[in-house]
């Protein structure tokens, strides 16, 4: 198992591509199991939950054609088996998402319940419940979800909760259903919104994209010939390295990516003292070698501060002048991060699901143990600024959702290595 050996204290400065998002794609992967036509999709990134992914595709008989630029062709017609087995999704939550597109297709899934990363209850009962109002007949026996149906029905479904798995599984499912399935209480986060474009890429019928209300009229079937989906930028990645600028009072330019998904974590970073200009396609922080300070965040499902930026302005208000307050209300076991932080010398106070952060001068090196993605994320960011030689072991979070990382920030002139265990 690798590790990740990273020597702090030195200011961060250069230009970086950002690679396509990962949330984006697993849903959109998932989705070309309802086309009767081959689909190309491009900008997807290197990352393990990816290869995952074309794994369970390509056991199901998918044929899939990848090529070194990792576009990848996808021709689902000569599917031949309906399941997403535990030994191959136990890491990954995101197998939940082939349930809805082979029930809508082929009328029957067994989809084994999903890991991932132990942040928190991630409860697929909206999934479940969901599908069987459209019709669909489902018992949860040994850990897997075994689900029938004829055709699914259109229906008005009222979600408990905004969940953007739950929305997508749904999105997917209604897209072939007969009638017209309305969500309301929809997540509105970018990449779902991207899912629903390919959807109607490919034939689909939804429209109140991007709102908490989303119209499927269903449709017999989806497919169109020379279908090619770009994958939208990874606003996570992007907010990462931002950090990362920040954090060590540099200065970095981010290319391929989009400002307009990321406006709750640029206002954090100005707040933060950073100056930031942005294009079209780029975003450029510059801390003019000055210390960041502290800033008060609460998570929310988007437009407000994602989740899964948390954990990287924890980091951030580590070193921050003043004292940040960070709630966490989406994840309730998402501060794990903190003890490790801790053994860095970071001064963090947990209080129910708020950390209160007073920035010290400076961290010390440290070894450190990764416990999530973006935990991970967290951690080698402090590495960046300690003093010393910190050792971040269980990398293989960081490799679910970041290309290539060690290879991106030595581009920017961090001293980081992949040394093996």
């Amino acid at each position: 198992m690798d590790k990740l050996l990273i020597t702090g204290g030195q200011p961060l400065a250069g230009e970086l591509r950002i690679s396509g998002a990962k949330n984006a794609a697993l849903p959109i992967l998932a989705a070309t199991l309802l086309s009767d036509k081959p689909v190309s999709v491009g900008n997807i990134p290197h990352l393990h939950d990816i290869t995952t992914t074309l794994e369970l595709l390509g056991q199901m008989g998918v044929d899939l054609m990848v090529d070194e630029k990792m576009n990848i062709e996808v021709n689902a017609n000569h599917i031949n088996k309906f399941e997403a087995p535990y030994e191959l999704v136990k890491t990954m939550r995101a197998s939940i998402l082939v349930l809805g597109p082979l029930l809508a297709r082929f009328g029957e899934a067994h989809v084994s319940l999903p890991g991932g990363c132990a942040i928190g209850t991630r409860p697929v009962d909206i999934h479940i419940d969901s599908l069987i109002k459209m019709g669909a007949n489902i018992q949860v026996e040994a850990g897997y979800i075994h689900a029938t149906a004829k055709r699914l029905i259109g229906c008005h479904l009222l979600l408990d909760k905004v969940t953007v798995t739950g929305t997508e599984n749904i999105l997917m499912a209604a897209a072939l259903a007969d009638g017209v399935t309305i969500i309301e209480n929809a997540a509105k986060e970018p990449e779902v919104t991207d899912l629903a474009h390919f959807l109607n890429k490919m034939g689909a019928k939804i429209t109140g994209i991007g709102s908490d209300i989303l119209t499927v009229e269903g449709v017999e079937r989806l497919g169109v010939e020379n279908l090619r989906y770009e994958i939208l930028p990874d606003r996570i990645e992007t907010g990462t390295y931002l950090v990362a600028g920040a954090i060590t009072r540099g200065r970095v330019k981010l290319k391929n990516t989009d400002p307009r998904i990321l406006d709750a974590v640029l206002v954090k970073l100005r707040e933060a003292g950073a100056d930031i200009e942005c294009g079209d396609t780029w975003i450029e922080l510059n801390m003019h070698g000055k210390r960041p300070k502290a800033v008060n965040i609460r998570t929310a499902p988007y437009p407000a501060f994602p989740t899964d930026m948390q954990a990287q302005f924890t980091a951030l208000n580590s070193v921050a002048d003043g004292i940040g307050l960070i709630t966490e209300t989406v994840f309730e076991n998402r501060f794990m991060h903190v003890q490790e932080l801790l053994r860095m010398g970071a001064q963090i106070k947990l209080e129910s699901n708020t950390a209160i952060c007073s920035g010290a001068e400076h961290l010390t090196a440290a070894p450190v143990m990764a416990t999530d993605l973006r935990a991970s994320a967290s951690l080698v960011l402090a590495g960046l600024v300690a003093q010393g030689e910190t050792l971040v072991d269980r990398i293989y979070h960081i490799d679910r959702g970041y290309d290539h990382i060690e290879e991106k920030l030595t581009q920017l002139g961090a001293t980081i290595r992949r040394v093996p265990n």
